[in-house]
């Protein structure tokens, strides 16, 4: 059995241009050093400053199985540090969110710091006297990330200094991120309500490649979405459509729809279907909002920004957006074979109630543990974990459409039922994988 550990080669070579080893997928060594250098050298989503409006608001994450806190500091700025106290190592927080006030008290030893990092107090500091502790990293205060950046209110962070920075990591993809943002008559988002959390009993992989892989949707929707659009086949074209019934029956559309669609994709596995159109496209107009749209925007900015309805936006490794309907998918890694999804919901400043009802009622039918549609994907998933196991074929076909031209790199655009994304994140999680090893 080989053996990833200190083994870049091993690890690159499980990569190949067209296919990856399923050692991806079931490898408990290689989930091990995901977290010790893949996540750890990419960039990732740890929460929206709408989530903490305040000075002394925080948000507790965990990103390349490091715990985090997410602060909103005195000075109005949004910084990130080690959940860990400077001296024992204690957690400082164990809530998801809060308010700290002006520092993080330690629950164990009351060692104080304030919410840039820094060391405020020490009780009975004068029995420190005479020691080392002014030459440790425990005088320093907590450790703090210096790569934290936000963009339109969506807040990342990488662990490790190793890599590009954030404009070169994401590039133009952000243009995704804009478009949800000026969807808004104001310009803003704000989380909207709770988080839906949905435990896949699947490796985070499968997941985020499913997202704009667009030859599954048609069979393995077929008994949820499939049942719906029959239910309204005998229906006149004209007739005013549910809301549940414009968001279930896209997933249905044929191959030629999908392909039609397009993806594009980027460098360091970044890609979104909905080149031209997507199944969020057709959805009934809301004269109210168009009004305010119109009024901020103007007709024909207003009409580029609508028109953009991209289907799914993967910032790799562990975001994904749906610009069109507002709302994200978080992707949180347990283990090899199980893996946390965070589905929010957002608001549009200034928009009427009927968009946040539209994202809402999305997110229910097919993103929550409710779901109808989810619950295909999710069979899915798990029929692969357990068919990986099989011996006989040690490799997953990513074949579809491969061109090696494609290895150049760059911005490419192509057809929507094009296996690329998939090949081109699994080239990015080689090269970040690998970069520290």
């Amino acid at each position: 059995m080989t053996s990833y550990r200190g083994n870049p080669d091993a690890v690159r070579a499980l990569v190949q241009n067209d296919r990856v080893h399923r050692d991806l997928y079931i490898s408990q060594e290689l989930f091990e050093l995901e977290q010790e250098h893949f996540f750890a050298n990419t960039w990732n989503y740890v929460g929206h400053e709408s989530q903490i409006p305040k000075a002394g608001d925080y948000l507790s994450e965990q990103i390349a199985g490091r715990p985090l806190i997410v602060v909103r500091h005195t000075d109005g700025t949004v910084r990130a540090m080690m959940n860990r106290c400077a001296h024992k190592g204690s957690r400082l927080v164990s809530a998801p969110c809060g308010n700290t006030g002006k520092f993080f008290r330690c629950p164990y030893h009351a060692w104080t710091f304030k919410t840039d990092g820094s060391l405020l107090a020490i009780p009975l500091k004068n029995g420190y006297e005479g020691t080392r502790l002014h030459e440790c990293e425990a005088s320093k205060g907590l450790t703090t990330l210096s790569n934290v950046r936000s963009h339109r209110g969506f807040i990342f962070v990488k662990i490790n200094d190793a890599g590009p920075d954030f404009e070169d990591y994401f590039g133009d993809s952000l243009s995704s991120i804009d478009n949800m943002a000026d969807r808004s008559p104001e310009g803003e988002l704000e989380i909207a309500g709770g988080c839906l959390r949905f435990v896949h009993q699947c490796n985070w992989k499968m997941f985020v490649e499913n997202l704009n892989d667009t030859m599954h949707p048609m069979v393995a929707h077929e008994s949820s979405a499939g049942t719906a659009k029959r239910m309204w086949a005998d229906k006149p074209a004209d007739a005013p459509k549910p809301m549940a019934v414009e968001q279930f029956v896209p997933f249905m559309s044929d191959y030629k729809f999908f392909d039609d669609m397009g993806i594009r994709t980027y460098d360091n596995g970044h890609s979104f279907t909905g080149v031209n159109f997507s199944i969020h496209s057709a959805y009934s107009a809301i004269p109210e909002y168009d009004q305010a749209m119109k009024a901020r925007y103007g007709q024909e900015r207003t009409a580029q920004i609508l028109g953009m309805a991209r289907h799914n936006t993967v910032y790799y490794p562990n975001l994904t957006i749906k610009g069109a309907i507002q709302a994200i998918r978080v992707v949180k890694p347990i283990s090899v074979d199980k893996t946390l999804i965070e589905s929010w919901t957002f608001r549009l400043k200034g928009a009427p109630p009927e968009l946040l009802q539209r994202t809402a009622m999305y997110n229910r039918l097919i993103n929550s543990p409710f779901s109808v549609v989810g619950h295909d994907d999710l069979q899915a998933y798990r029929g692969i974990q357990a068919g990986l196991h099989a011996s006989g074929n040690e490799w997953v076909s990513l074949h579809r459409n491969y061109d090696a031209a494609e290895l150049e790199g760059g911005e490419i655009t192509t057809g929507g039922t094009n296996e690329l994304p998939m090949r081109n994140q699994y080239r990015s999680w080689a090269r970040y994988m690998t970069e520290t090893m």
